[in-house]
């Protein structure tokens, strides 16, 4: 790298800052509505997402599902990583039946904050019947079994890429209200 090319980096690179590294596998970013967070006992909640026979998803498939009702542009922007991501989960070299309870609890979790965009790293395969291929098709049949999940869809690279997938998660009743709010003074 020649001096004017070093120079460029580090004009271009002065206010990035390092990433933080989680010490758990869930990792939860600041909000700018951050409260006081209530940890949901999953013992109370039954656990309903299903294990057993598996349709395993080719590697070629591209994970990706909306709701009903939801408006495309929101799967568009979602697919494009417009929305910033507030917490991730990484689920890589994790046996399914764990996989399957920290994906419950997180999502639980999740709703309780009030969180709407999640990151789930699950890894890539190099053939269908990998691990990393195994937890992703199970993945894409437990995200649908969550009311409250809207859409899902491959990550971009810098996120993970094939290995990693965006979440979209329901509007909160109070987060509903808020907007509703917002809107309603700009009609004024």
């Amino acid at each position: 790298m020649n001096p004017d090319d070093k120079s460029l980096f580090l004009d271009a690179m002065e206010d990035v800052q390092p990433l933080k590294r989680c010490s758990s596998d869930i990792c939860w970013q600041p909000s700018r509505n951050t409260r006081t967070v209530q940890r949901i006992d999953m013992l109370q909640l039954d656990n309903f997402l299903t294990t057993g026979f598996l349709d395993v998803l080719p590697l070629g498939e591209p994970l990706t599902f909306k709701r009903e009702g939801l408006q495309t542009g929101v799967l568009d922007k979602l697919r494009q990583g417009k929305y910033s991501q507030q917490a991730s989960l990484n689920l890589l070299g994790k046996p399914v039946e764990q996989c399957r309870q920290s994906l419950f609890a997180f999502i639980h979790q999740a709703r309780q904050d009030g969180l709407r965009n999640i990151l789930i790293i699950h890894g890539k395969g190099r053939d269908d019947r990998s691990h990393a291929n195994i937890i992703r098709s199970y993945l894409a049949r437990w995200l649908t079994e969550f009311e409250d999940v809207q859409a899902f869809c491959a990550a971009l690279p810098h996120h993970g890429g094939s290995g990693a997938c965006y979440v979209a998660l329901k509007k909160s009743a109070e987060a509903k209200q808020e907007n509703w709010e917002r809107h309603a003074k700009r009609s004024r």
